[in-house]
């Protein structure tokens, strides 16, 4: 009979999590790697072919779009040329809020790409039928977009692994492949899931260098990438205050160990960043005045004060209405897949129940449920700050939850199917097909049918025929 070690592990071991094993799948590494790449490319078919019913440009589109006209026809040195024209914008008591170009590692990209496939193509008429899809500057934005939504589902399958296994890492894959935010972001040139890309990212990194400590290639590439979200999106402040509480509560569920380096790289990273920032808007002056005005006139901006308000739970509500049984399946999840204290001190042991046919799944064990709570954790910190933005809340924000959330909805979907012995597998396999199914056909109705481009509560409201 199988049995499954739940003593916690040294601080500083780096040894990777025990998993929750499922058998779905033998774990030779060419099945897992063909399952992974199949799921993977039905993924990008999902994120590249067009299928959203909003044809139109968008408000942020426009904004992104007109910064990336002005790197091209100006340079990278007149950066802070760009943020002056932003500036005087913005002073004008007349004029309505308008994105910073200090979100800058998105439209530089985005100029990257353009310069590299289009070259010197002058901007379209946006006025001209079929400029959305023949603009250099608006389509480089959505393949940007795009690029990094199918980035960040690879990352997905690679951080399950690291941080569970094989089987658990299929199983994520799929449900974040058929993710309808995830999808929605790649089929517009928005900031959002790019951005989520880097959040992720990071927040794995330090998984990492927690469980590797004073590992030279992790920590350089940790404190790159928070260096590259800080100059991606004000959001940043979120996150980065999620990450520094998980450093904190180290001290008590003891993910692995906080170094000096670690601590000294999760303060290098982010003021490199912010140097970058500020000497790409023109200096220090320049810098905090385009983030004051920013903060000043978004609580005046009627769309916001309309639809970026509401009480503490309304991302549960929004997430509830896109993606309900995910959302009450990680909810679940979230209470029955922590580290749970043995009983007996003097048993290490647990063994798992064995069915008739001989068939014994294994039971979550401490070290796994250290990896549910890392991640619960980062929801919980960053929900904590985002449901307290006074006209600041907006679906898309959340894209940085959907890795945590589908972990915890497959996790769940193991322990609810685990007393069916042999049959478990096969049970798994249809059970995340079905909610793959439903996810996509949630997409189409909020974003095929509907044809949302915003993500407004009320708008969801309408696409499921609650309000009409």
């Amino acid at each position: 009979m199988e049995a499954t070690i739940i003593d916690s592990p040294p601080a500083a071991s780096p040894k990777r999590t025990a998993p929750i094993s499922t058998g779905v799948l033998p774990s030779g590494a060419g099945m897992f790697l063909g399952v992974a790449v199949l799921i993977i490319l039905l993924g990008i078919a999902l994120r590249v072919v067009p299928s959203a019913g909003f044809g139109g440009i968008g408000f942020d589109e426009s904004l992104y779009r007109s910064y990336v006209v002005a790197l091209d026809e100006e340079g990278l040195a007149s950066y802070p040329e760009i943020t002056e024209s932003f500036l005087r914008d913005q002073r004008n008591p007349e004029s309505i809020t308008k994105l910073p170009p200090t979100r800058f590692t998105y439209i530089y990209t985005a100029w990257i790409w353009k310069r590299i496939v289009f070259g010197n193509a002058a901007a379209a008429n946006l006025r001209t039928p079929g400029a959305v899809l023949k603009d250099p500057a608006l389509v480089s934005l959505h393949r940007v977009a795009c690029l990094f939504s199918i980035l960040t589902l690879v990352l997905a399958g690679v951080v399950a692994w690291r941080m569970f296994d094989q089987r658990i890492a299929l199983g994520v894959l799929a449900l974040l492949a058929f993710s309808p935010l995830q999808i929605h972001m790649s089929q517009h040139a928005l900031i959002d899931g790019f951005f989520a890309f880097w959040a992720f990212l990071s927040l794995w990194l330090l998984w990492e260098n927690l469980r590797a400590p004073n590992h030279a290639g992790w920590l350089t590439a940790y404190g790159v990438s928070l260096g590259i979200m800080v100059m991606t999106k004000e959001n940043s402040f979120f996150v980065y205050c999620a990450l520094l509480a998980l450093l904190v509560a180290n001290r008590w569920t003891r993910f692995g160990k906080v170094s000096p380096r670690l601590l000294l790289v999760s303060v290098l990273g982010p003021l490199v960043g912010l140097t970058l920032l500020i000497v790409l808007a023109g200096g220090t002056a320049a810098f905090v005045e385009v983030y004051t005005m920013l903060v000043s006139k978004a609580q005046n901006l009627q769309y916001a004060i309309k639809t970026g308000d509401g009480p503490w739970y309304r991302y549960l509500i929004d997430l509830l209405l896109i993606s309900p049984v995910v959302l009450l399946l990680a909810l679940g999840g979230a209470f029955r897949l922590l580290p749970v204290p043995v009983a007996d001190a003097g048993n290490t042991l647990m063994q798992a129940p064995q069915s008739p046919g001989g068939y014994t799944p294994q039971c979550p064990s401490i070290k796994t449920g250290q990896s549910y709570l890392y991640l619960l954790l980062f929801v919980a910190a960053t929900y904590l700050i985002m449901c307290n933005v006074k006209y600041g809340m907006n679906l898309r924000y959340a894209t940085i939850w959907d890795f945590p959330l589908r972990v915890m909805a497959f996790g769940q979907l193991c322990l609810m199917t685990r007393s069916l012995g042999p049959r478990q597998p096969l049970v798994l396999v249809v059970a995340v097909a079905a909610l793959c199914a439903y996810d996509l056909r949630q997409y189409l109705i909020f974003f095929a049918d509907a044809k949302l481009y915003e993500l407004a509560s009320e708008g969801l409201l309408r696409a499921v025929k609650i309000l009409k």
